[in-house]
Parts: structure tokens; sequence; C-alpha cells
């Protein structure tokens, strides 16, 4: 069985800031973008920390009064080193950091630490939402009969929670991963259990020649 990878449920447009980026600018960004946290990234788009607005409330609920602070900027207030995910890691791997750091968001980052994407409890529950029945018709009417030409009670198609369980023989091998990949791709499928068995090898290789004669 396998799972959706961060890479494909992640927010690519990031609404972020800079290490200078005023206070006043990162509360005005959460607000008018509806947000409770955004990365802080360099020059060159690594991340350096998060800043979340229980990150804001608690630099002004430390504020003893008495002395004038500087200027306050994101640097200031993000919780840095920032916790990262890569777009190739799981969706169940990502949701159980989150629980484990009691935090909100991953900043999904590529092999040089750059920042990419975002990955929000509300994405990674994304995949989640939709009916196991209409995964169940769709897998069905959409690749075992239109895709595969296959007759519809040729894969007995199963649906729980998300994961399909696919049962029966199809006609070629080749047929098996084309019909485990196109299930897999469908929004909502967190997962595929593959019993299937096929009629025919078209995947093996040819047979070597007959040797004849003394060598």
């Amino acid at each position: 069985m396998t799972a959706h990878s961060v890479g494909e449920v992640m927010t690519r447009d990031v609404v972020q800031a800079r290490r200078t980026t005023p206070f006043k600018e990162v509360v005005r960004l959460l607000d008018h973008h509806r947000i409770s946290g955004l990365p802080v990234v360099d020059a060159d788009d690594k991340v350096l920390g998060v800043v979340s607005g229980s990150d804001l409330v608690r630099a002004q609920a430390y504020r003893d009064g008495t002395v004038p602070p500087p200027a306050v900027t994101a640097g200031d207030v993000m919780s840095s080193p920032a916790i990262t995910v890569h777009p190739e890691q799981t969706v169940p791997d990502a949701a159980r950091l989150m629980e484990r750091r009691g935090i909100e968001r991953l900043p999904v980052v590529d092999e040089e630490d750059r920042l990419i994407g975002i990955a929000t409890r509300r994405d990674l529950l994304r995949v989640f939402l939709r009916a196991d029945d209409d995964i169940r018709r769709q897998v069905t009417g959409e690749i075992v009969v239109d895709a595969l030409d296959l007759p519809s009670d040729a894969v007995l198609v199963s649906v729980r929670d998300g994961v399909v369980t696919l049962t029966g023989r199809v006609e070629r091998r080749s047929q098996v991963p084309q019909l485990l990949h196109a299930a897999w791709r469908l929004e909502g499928v967190v997962g595929v259990v593959d019993r299937l068995g096929f009629r025919t090898d078209d995947c093996a290789a040819p047979a070597p020649p007959a040797r004849t004669g003394r060598p």
C-alpha cells in the first residue's frame, strides 16, 4: 500500500517573510491572507524559521513596558530552527510529525533546503474528505471499464477509509501497474492494495534462441 506524498497536497503559493520584515507587516500578511503562520526565509529562499500568531502575541505579552523596545521584526519573534519536510515524504509521516511537535504547518523544502511549498493540517486532511462510494464508482467506471476496456466485474473494487483494494484478474500483466497507478492518482485515495492477477504475461523477456551444434 502506498500513501500520498507531501508534494502532492502542499500549497505551492506560499506567503512568506524575510528576517527583517517588520512586526506589523507580518500581522498584516496573516490578516490579509487569513492564515495563522508563515515561514521566514533568507535571500536564497532557505527557511530560517516560522512565525505564527502565537509567536506575535507572545512577543507583545512579555513586554515589561518600562523600556521602549527596538523595532521588532519577523526574525525577532520567529520560532527557529524551522521544522521542515521534503516533498517526497508521505502524508502520514508529515501528520505524525505535526502531532509530535504540536505544530500547524510544515514548510516544504527541496534538496538544497529552499522553500517550495507549505503543508498545513488542512492540506494533509484534504485527501480524506471524499466519500468511499464515490471513489469506488470512479475506479470501476473510469479506470476498469473506460481506460482498460475491461468488464465492470473483471475487478472487484472495494474502498474503506480511502484505501482502495483491487481484487480480480486482468487480461495482461502490464495492465496491473496501470490500474494501480491510475487508482492511486484519484482524489481521496490514500492507499491501494494490490490483489490482482493476470491471464497473459506480456512483460516477460523473450526466451533466448536455442543453441544448436557443438560449442
